[in-house]
């Protein structure tokens, strides 16, 4: 049984967001080692949601509440969260839903901005680092590789991703309300990871050509020297930082890289342009912008309020996220249900295999004793065995079809039952299917 346990923007605070996404990394093992019944666990967390992806074992009596149970005790555990106060601040999902929540995460369209590219890349370094911790599962591979088809053909197929905005282009956009020439712009950007690439990759172009990097890591000068920037050494960071008329940070540590010790800067720097409030579109005086992307968030709140600083943090971009477009969003969600439905009948034909190969088996061990004894009273031209092979394919031709149908129907275990009850077979393990398993069904 799959489970999915998520908290976003949607349903909950970015407060909550920030300090469950602090330290994310434990949740999945503890999850797994703490709870018997759980045979896996993936766990994303990105900017704007917090998201345990659970396969419970199917015969646990009530095995969606002591899933949900067991996430929120291992989110406690690992990020110091008190489960109570979670109450109201997530959603579950179940069974045939979970896979067509995470198409549509992966796509996209549960993102601030709809149709946002970066969530893909966050969906599979999710998958990787489960692989990596050990606690994915059979199940949640297939889902998560399922998740990155889906969003791939969302991508080619429908408007969305073309309509769709990144969060960092957002951010950009409203900062045009106050930058005149992004030419002249001072850039210092804070962070080397994937989504300083991609800021970097928007800024230029904008047109920005005055930009620095620094890397509370110490990464700068690898990343400057890859994408011709200037690297700032941490000797150097308040003063360019102090100096700097736009500042984006986009890191992933876990307290913030950015405070009012290094903005503090001599009076009289020069303002560029007459800018506007992004948060409130009235004129204001500020001659610094700074950018926060982080998650948890980079920059100190206080910095705000600084005079001649503005902040644009990740809360007040979710303000100003713009209205999905609605038919690259209908024919995007069209694709996603598709999707989640394949994914149910391709597993659904899977969880009836053992049924049916334990049926073939039945039916070709008796096939094979009555053709012994055809043998044995002269069946010299093999007439016969022809006969008796050609009768028992007729005769599994119908199961064989109906455990499909049974199967996409969600009712397999009808069809185990049935098989229990007239022949006193039980389904054969997954490792006794073997390679028959697939002509089995066909």
């Amino acid at each position: 049984m799959l489970l999915c346990v998520t908290a976003s923007h949607k349903t909950a605070s970015f407060d909550l967001l920030e300090r469950l996404s602090r330290t994310p990394d434990g949740v999945a093992p503890t999850l797994v080692e703490m709870t018997p019944c759980v045979q896996g666990a993936v766990v994303l967390a990105t900017c704007n949601r917090f998201e345990a992806y659970v396969e419970m074992d199917e015969p646990v009596t009530a095995a969606g509440a002591i899933g949900v149970e067991a996430v929120l005790e291992a989110v406690e555990s690992v990020t110091g969260v008190p489960a109570t106060e979670l109450d109201g601040a997530y959603t579950v999902h179940a069974g045939r839903r979970v896979a067509e929540h995470l198409f549509s995460v992966a796509s996209g369209l549960e993102s601030v901005v709809s149709g946002e590219g970066e969530i893909a890349g966050q969906v599979r370094r999710a998958l990787k680092s489960a692989r990596k911790e050990g606690t994915t599962s059979p199940e949640l591979e297939r889902l998560f590789q399922r998740a990155s088809q889906a969003q791939r053909k969302v991508k080619n197929v429908t408007a969305l991703g073309r309509a769709g905005r990144s969060l960092v282009r957002l951010a950009l956009e409203l900062a045009d309300s106050r930058i005149i020439d992004w030419s002249a712009e001072r850039v210092l950007l804070v962070g080397t990871g994937a989504y300083a690439a991609v800021t970097l990759a928007t800024l230029r172009e904008r047109g920005a050509v005055d930009i620095s990097v620094y890397s509370p890591s110490g990464r700068a000068h690898i990343f400057a020297a890859k994408h011709g920037l200037r690297a700032i050494s941490a000797e150097d960071y308040a003063r360019t930082a102090a100096h700097s008329s736009l500042l984006i940070t986009c890191t992933t540590a876990t307290e913030p890289v950015l405070g009012i010790e290094q903005l503090q800067r001599p009076t009289g720097l020069a303002a560029v342009g007459c800018p506007v409030d992004v948060s409130t579109g009235a004129t204001a005086s500020h001659n610094q912008l700074v950018v926060d992307l982080g998650m948890p968030r980079n920059v100190d709140p206080a910095v705000a309020s600084l005079e001649g600083v503005a902040l644009l943090d990740l809360e007040t971009i979710r303000l100003h996220a713009p209205v999905e477009e609605l038919q690259a969003t209908d024919a995007a969600r069209t694709v996603v249900r598709e999707a989640a439905d394949t994914f149910h009948v391709v597993g659904a034909r899977q969880s009836v295999i053992p049924s049916v190969v334990a049926l073939r088996s039945h039916i070709f061990t008796l096939l094979e004793s009555e053709i012994d004894r055809a043998r044995a009273r002269g069946d010299e031209d093999g007439k016969v065995e022809q006969a008796l092979r050609h009768l028992s394919g007729v005769l599994l031709h119908t199961p064989t079809a109906r455990a499909h149908e049974l199967a996409a129907a969600g009712r397999a275990d009808e069809f185990a039952a049935a098989i229990s009850a007239l022949y006193g077979i039980a389904p054969a393990a997954a490792s006794d299917a073997g390679d028959d398993a697939a002509s089995s069904i066909a």
